[in-house]
């Protein structure tokens, strides 16, 4: 029997029932597969376009303002107390806390698939009724989903040389703010440097002093008499009017004449004792534009809001602003997402159609023959429109993750038609007419093309289902892969037979045809004769299986040990350039403002002095969106955009190891780069807890000493700060006692003089409601002799109310405290924090651990990685999780076509044989083991066995006609040689503008594409050799079985 000849049992019927009916029904076909693209085309159009998929945060942050209070009183009288009552809740995972100064912030993290709205309540039910036990002066907690990709849609700046702070932030808010919160997908336009309008109620101690009258009598006087309300009706026979006390003041001079007591008989008004002025409220942050003084705004979107259309309108929108504004003013756009989207976006749907063409030229160049290659190439775009429908009906947005998906599939999805389109080919080149073709070719390979695409599906399939924030963002990634190859298989047993039916090439001479198709002729015959080299080298393979299956073991361990030895590192992330980072400033504790904002400007200087720096902008006394974190006035966040990518000779990288060396430079400040511009977080987080804060601090020490000597370690530091100097008031209660002054009342009319308090609103002339606040003079709150001598009520034994000095019944002594207490899971804990530069995290995490085995540490203290480390732990190990049981369904499927539990062995070990590629190339390129190289390997794990089954489902198909075993698996392999080769090379040229990284941001990318072509590469080559001897090695150890037990126990 002539190998060429034999022909598979028709196991779907009469040449399989899709493709028989598709080629019965042409027209039929064509609608189908026309509605397909129509609604993929629609449910395109419909998607909202973001740089990331959705994820549904699972972290509630709740702040509460504690004003005055330093961070061991917070701790002690919030965090705890907060923690306590939360540590209960279902579903908590983590708590971690941090007590500031004047601030408590409470991150509480829950298990996946936890209803957060729900949880939200929960927290406010455990609150409410601890809110007694509270301090009273505490403000109401405030309670916000974190979302970690809640930064900034746009960041503007408002600025002019000629105008101050407060008259810009009069033009920002409300005028401005306003505006762009009614833009439609926006969630909130927060001001940031501004100095909000309020009335402000300066009191002079000695003026206090000279009328008796304490701060408590001013407040109480302004709450009592700045009012307006409704107090009731009046109720006539046929008319009924409300009645309202309108006793709110108007007018700063108003409030100046308000009377707030009596001394001596006569009236005591407040402007006597204080200065009433319509100002500004006290600057606790700043914003600069490079060296210029600005109000900054960001704007956040709604969750459900595209970023693409939100800046879209923004844009809009601030171009119309700009039209209403002074000739002095400039209103810049200093940091849009939305730039870095539609790169991104626009880049990954450049490589998808850049691998796409490419993809076409091979089947081009080994077909020779355009309709061939116009039949092979329809099942691009219509799988991809179909993956549209299901990215849609998924309710995913069309991101970078989903896009990417489509991109590294585009060699898959032609997989199908490639190896369908060669079988038939073949037989038509044997002589068959083109309907008999259609239906032979598509019948005898359609079992195993539908069992390449199902194992594909199978290993994909369980990494949208992973679990964890994990599977939010890969869920896009995976289905749009396992949708877009389900349908191209569809598309190749039902479109590509018909077209090939009804379609076919027109017969031709030999030597008819231009330059390249004899070209293209040379070549094909060529190759032939190397298919027929081939079949020797197979013959060779068989008789030398042992060293055959030797070397490739050899091989694999080899490339195993590259990751084992350090030459292959590991981090959670791959570096990427995206032309923007951030330098993280901070001062000494108890810094002022006006010291930060001057280390900023020095900083801002030194970094705009690089070439490739656009601008700066620099937040004072504020953290990012997401962390709000740094509040104190001593810490900021300078902005650094770089140019665009081509207009620049260095990477990003590079810029940033040079910027690192020059911050060194600057003295009175810390200064340490960020490419993590949501949460400035470092990548080494290693966790230290404990019960003592000193004994904390010196381990911390220690261990902080120890990382700054490992090699590739940057940016040192602790979580927990110095000392900052505080004043501490200790009273004299046995005098206080005796006078009636209790430590509350101190404690009060301290909060108000220094602090401020808020004692009601005023209407300003515009219209806006401002707080009133009243606090003592900037000068009487310069010295210590100014705190000592602030007046305190002292009643009389007659009832008649009296002052004294502060300093008469409390001590004033300087003292210093923690500037920050962090607490993990209610404990405290410091964190070692530290970058890494030239060296994979992998390394630098292990030689620290090594360096620290000798360290000692005492009884109740911990240490533990967190950061990167640990999200590289969890995520990893999900996906791990899900690779095997993708690995365990795909062996199923192979069983069940084979059916042979031994015979799908020979196609699985062709997943290990790809790890040798893979390893290879990511040694070669300098990549490291990181999450976007994990899913190169789950990838390939699904289109490795491709070759495999081709080569041994023909094999099988011959030894059932009577072909000798080795004879079946020598010429399998020359005939299936073609199509495993095309199907390879189609598969790497679609994965070629991927792995070369092209764009900006290209880079985070690259090694998913780089791992997958190495992969294929060497799973092909060594496929090709390898696999046929293992085969016939488990062929020949099933005869034995079935010999020695019974021809009963295996079939």
């Amino acid at each position: 029997m002539r190998f060429g000849a034999i022909r598979a049992p028709p196991r779907f019927g009469d040449s399989m029932l899709i493709s028989g009916y598709a080629i019965r029904r042409p027209i039929v076909t064509i609608v189908a597969m026309l509605a397909v693209a129509s609604f993929g085309i629609v449910a395109l159009a419909r998607l909202h376009v973001d740089e990331f998929p959705d994820v549904q945060p699972l972290v509630v942050v709740v702040t509460a303002a504690y004003p005055g209070a330093p961070p061991e009183t917070v701790e002690r009288e919030i965090v705890d107390r907060f923690e306590e009552r939360m540590a209960g809740i279902g579903g908590v995972t983590r708590i971690t806390s941090s007590a500031l100064d004047s601030q408590a912030i409470v991150i509480v993290r829950f298990a996946f698939g936890t209803d957060v709205q729900a949880a939200m309540q929960r927290i406010r039910d455990e609150i409410g009724p601890i809110r007694r036990d509270l301090p009273a002066e505490m403000e109401e907690p405030v309670l916000k989903r974190g979302d970690p990709t809640d930064l900034p849609v746009i960041s503007l700046t408002l600025s002019s040389a000629a105008r101050g702070v407060p008259e810009l932030t009069g033009m920002v808010d409300p005028g401005i703010v306003r505006q762009l919160r009614g833009i439609p997908g926006v969630a909130s336009a927060q001001v940031v440097g501004g100095l909000a309008r309020e009335l402000t109620v300066e009191l002079r101690p000695n003026a206090l002093q000279a009328s008796g009258m304490s701060i408590g009598h001013v407040v109480e006087a302004l709450q009592a008499q700045n009012v307006s309300t409704p107090v009731g009706r009046l109720t006539g026979p046929m008319e009924e009017r409300t009645i309202r006390l309108r006793g709110r003041l108007e007018r700063p001079e108003d409030f100046a004449q308000l009377a707030i007591g009596q001394a001596g008989g006569r009236l005591v008004r407040l402007g006597e004792v204080a200065t009433v002025r319509d100002g500004t409220e006290e600057p606790r942050s700043s914003a600069l534009f490079n060296d210029e003084q600005a109000v900054g705004i960001d704007i956040l979107k709604s969750q459900e809001a595209s970023t693409l259309s939100v800046a879209e309108r923004v844009r809009r929108a601030v171009d119309q602003i700009r039209t209403t504004l002074p000739g002095d003013v400039q209103l810049r756009v200093v940091r849009d997402a939305s730039l870095h989207v539609n790169r991104s976006v626009r880049d990954v749907e450049l490589a998808l159609i850049i691998g796409a063409a490419l993809t076409v030229a091979v089947v081009f160049l080994f077909l020779n023959s355009s309709r061939s290659t116009v039949i092979t190439a329809v099942a691009l775009p219509i799988s991809v429109l179909a993956a549209f429908i299901a990215v849609w009906a998924c309710g995913f947005t069309l991101n970078t993750m989903s896009l990417l998906g489509l991109s590294l599939a585009i060699g898959i999805l032609i997989d199908d038609a490639i190896v369908v389109r060669e079988n038939i080919v073949r037989h038509l080149e044997t002589g068959a007419d083109p309907m008999t073709a259609a239906h032979q070719g598509t019948n005898q390979i359609g079992l195993a093309v539908a069992a390449t695409t199902l194992a594909i599906i199978a290993v994909f399939v369980p990494v949208a289902f992973m679990g964890g924030v994990a599977q939010q963002w890969f869920a896009p990634f995976a289905l749009t892969i396992a949708c877009s190859v389900l349908v191209s298989l569809f598309v190749s047993f039902s479109v590509d037979p018909m077209l090939s039916a009804h379609w076919a090439d027109p017969r031709r001479p030999r030597d008819a045809g231009g330059g390249m198709r004899r070209t293209l002729d040379r070549f094909n015959g060529w190759f032939n004769h190397q298919a027929e080299r081939y079949g020797a080298l197979v013959a060779w393979a068989l008789d030398h299986r042992a060293s055959t299956i030797a070397i490739a073991a050899l091989a694999l361990v080899a490339t195993l040990a590259l990751p084992a030895f350090g030459v292959i590192g590991a981090a959670f992330l791959p570096e990427h350039d995206i032309s923007e980072f951030n330098v993280v400033v901070e001062t000494p504790p108890g810094s002022s403002l006006t010291y930060a904002k001057s280390k900023a400007q020095e900083l801002g200087r030194l970094v705009r002095a690089l070439p490739e720096v656009e601008y700066t902008y620099a937040t004072i006394g504020r953290s990012t969106a997401f962390d709000p974190h740094a509040t104190a006035v001593n810490e900021g966040n300078l902005y650094v955009r770089l140019k665009p990518r081509t207009a620049r000779q260095r990477q990003q990288r590079a810029v940033e190891q040079e910027l690192r060396g020059e911050l060194q430079r600057v003295g009175g400040v810390t200064a340490w780069v960020s490419a993590d511009i949501v949460r400035n977080a470092k990548q080494i987080q290693v966790q230290l807890r404990g019960s003592d804060t000193v004994e904390l601090q010196r381990i911390g020490r220690q261990l902080g000493d120890i990382l700054c000597s490992v090699p590739g370690a940057v940016d040192v530091g602790l979580s927990m700060k110095e000392e900052q100097p505080e004043l501490d008031v200790q009273l004299d209660r046995p005098l206080a006692g005796s006078l009636g002054i209790t430590a509350g009342q101190v404690g009060r009319a301290l909060r108000t003089a220094f602090s401020g308090v808020d004692a009601g609103d005023w209407i300003d002339p515009i219209g806006e409601i401002r707080h009133v606040t009243v606090r003592l003079n900037p000068e009487a709150r310069e010295r210590v002799a100014s705190l000592e001598s602030m007046p305190i009520d002292v009643a009389r034994a007659e009832g008649a109310p009296t002052l004294m000095p502060l300093g008469h019944i409390a001590r004033v002594a300087r003292a210093t405290g923690p500037a920050r207490i962090d607490h993990l899971n209610r404990e405290r804990v410091i964190y070692v924090q530290a970058n890494t530069e030239g060296r994979a995290l992998s390394a630098v995490i292990g030689e620290f651990n090594q360096r620290t085995r000798a360290v000692r540490f005492p009884r109740g203290y911990d240490v533990s990685h967190g950061g990167e480390r640990e999200d590289q732990r969890g995520v990893f190990r999900r996906i791990l999780i899900s690779l095997t049981i993708g690995v365990v369904l795909m062996y199923f499927v192979h069983v069940v076509q084979f059916g042979s539990f031994l015979d799908p062995l020979a196609v699985m070990l062709s997943l290990p044989l790809s790890l040798v590629g893979a390893m290879l190339a990511l040694a070669l390129t300098g990549s490291t083991l990181n999450i976007m190289s994990m899913i190169g390997l789950l990838m390939l794990m699904g289109i490795v066995a491709k070759n495999a089954i081709l080569m041994i489902d023909l094999a099988k198909t011959a030894e059932r006609n009577g072909v000798d075993r080795r004879t079946a698996i020598a010429e399998a392999g020359r005939l299936r040689l073609r199509p495993i080769l095309m199907t390879t090379f189609a598969l790497m040229a679609g994965m070629v503008p991927v792995a070369l990284g092209l764009g900006e941001g290209g880079d985070f990318r690259a090694p998913l594409g780089r791992v997958a072509i190495g992969g294929v590469l060497t799973s092909t080559i060594l496929t090709l050799i390898v696999i046929p001897s293992v085969y016939d090695l488990l062929s020949e150890c099933r005869v034995r079985i079935i010999g020695r037990y019974a021809r009963r126990i295996l079939p």
